[in-house]
């Protein structure tokens, strides 16, 4: 058998997005972040741990239906800085993109300081500036290093 008659193969998408070059393992992460549990019904499709020759192995999910918002991207780069975004219509790529870490993550994620202003019923959103070893709380410098998908602002 070759290696093309091994390939896996998945279906094509009508009208969503597919995230590809995500980092092996990162899958189950990215669907925490898109708040995707498998109880909303929507269609999704995961490959893990697929050899790749830019990462050494990665992972895919395709979503139909949905086509991500900035801040979701904003903060899918965070864990997968590697990732490429491809927005799908009527089964052809019309937009494809590399993700960009940005500077700065305003209003997704949820401090772990029980002290912080972001925290209490004040109108403050929570603001983190993003380095290579983790985000930053701006107000309160507390660093999250570890487990980002858990500190994510539920919607």
């Amino acid at each position: 058998m070759s290696d093309n008659d091994q390939q896996l193969r998945v279906s094509k998408i009508r009208n969503g997005t597919v995230i590809d070059h995500i980092a092996g393992g990162q899958a189950l992460n990215v669907l925490a972040i898109l708040g995707i549990d498998g109880t909303s019904g929507d269609s999704v499709s995961v490959a893990m741990n697929m050899p790749s020759d830019r990462l050494g192995h990665k992972d895919v999910v395709k979503v139909e239906g949905r086509e991500l918002s900035q801040d979701e991207v904003d903060v899918l780069s965070l864990i997968a800085p590697a990732a490429t975004i491809n927005i799908i219509r009527d089964y052809e790529v019309v937009e494809k993109r590399r993700v960009e870490r940005p500077s700065v993550v305003v209003g997704v994620l949820e401090c772990p300081n029980r002290n912080c202003i972001t925290t209490e019923d004040e109108p403050v959103d929570s603001r983190f500036a993003v380095g290579d070893d983790g985000v930053r709380c701006e107000y309160c410098d507390t660093i999250i290093r570890d487990d980002l998908p858990a500190h994510i602002l539920a919607e």
